[in-house]
């Protein structure tokens, strides 16, 4: 296994990638009521990558997918397909994942969105998912290793009687999309790879409200609960520091530590 270790420069070209990725949540923000389709949202977030942001969104085509962004609505874990058929309903939860390409490097990161008014129950499981995500970032200092990452988010999440998917998992970025290493988001403390300064990847628990299996539908994309219960879904995209880490994809106002 090959890390790509990140020089300060790479680092700060990924950070002008990360915060565009992060603008375009924010510009779709508004948006996202009961009455619209993923198709439209993903429509929004397509054209400012494009036209605003003069960047390239690295969705669109990668290993055939078709839209800019991943659009997964409630029972749905992650890889949902935008589609002029999914009318968002007051009540429903939704994960938008972008990953915006600029000067040749990718800033790739999702946040929790609700269409109108969620329930206890969808609030309490995207409250929890965030905490888990910030729980993993807080683990991240070189000597600590990607089971300290991952125990940090299990812990937490099935602490708060939810589960975590097991077989999708972060990775390393950079000017590859999908690099090593694989980020598991359950593990043991001392287990895996040591984590040195200048490794980069991304951090993005899926947290389920009932049982963590998963199971993909025929579109080949589309990765559901087995029990049809809600998943939640959190990403930031870091670099490991000299003295810990560094969150690249922060948006204007965002707050780093959760």
């Amino acid at each position: 296994m090959t890390i790509h270790l990140k020089t300060p420069a790479e680092i700060e070209k990924m950070r002008e990638a990360g915060r565009l990725a992060a603008e375009v949540l924010q510009v779709v923000a508004p948006h996202v009521k009961p009455g619209v389709t993923t198709e439209e949202l993903d429509r929004i977030c397509h054209e400012h990558i494009v036209n605003v942001q003069q960047a390239t969104p690295a969705n669109v085509g990668y290993r055939g997918y078709p839209k800019a962004t991943c659009i997964s609505v409630n029972n749905v874990i992650c890889h949902g397909i935008p589609n002029e058929s999914k009318v968002l309903k007051d009540g429903d939860i939704l994960n938008i994942d972008v990953t915006v390409i600029k000067d040749g490097w990718h800033g790739d990161t999702s946040r929790m969105y609700y269409a109108g008014t969620p329930s206890v129950m969808a609030r309490r499981l995207v409250d929890a998912t965030y905490e888990a995500m910030w729980r993993g970032i807080r683990a991240v200092k070189p000597g600590a290793t990607l089971g300290d990452i991952g125990h940090a988010i299990q812990q937490y999440a099935e602490g708060e009687r939810f589960s975590v998917v097991r077989e999708y998992c972060g990775h390393g970025i950079g000017k590859v999309y999908h690099d090593e290493p694989q980020v598991l988001h359950y593990g043991r403390p001392g287990e895996g790879l040591v984590l040195q300064e200048g490794m980069t990847f991304t951090i993005e628990p899926m947290i389920n409200e009932g049982k963590r299996h998963a199971k993909v539908l025929p579109d080949g994309w589309t990765v559901v609960t087995k029990d049809r219960r809600l998943s939640a879904q959190w990403e930031h995209m870091i670099a490991v520091t000299a003295t810990g880490v560094d969150v690249l994809t922060l948006g204007p106002g965002d707050a780093a530590g959760g």
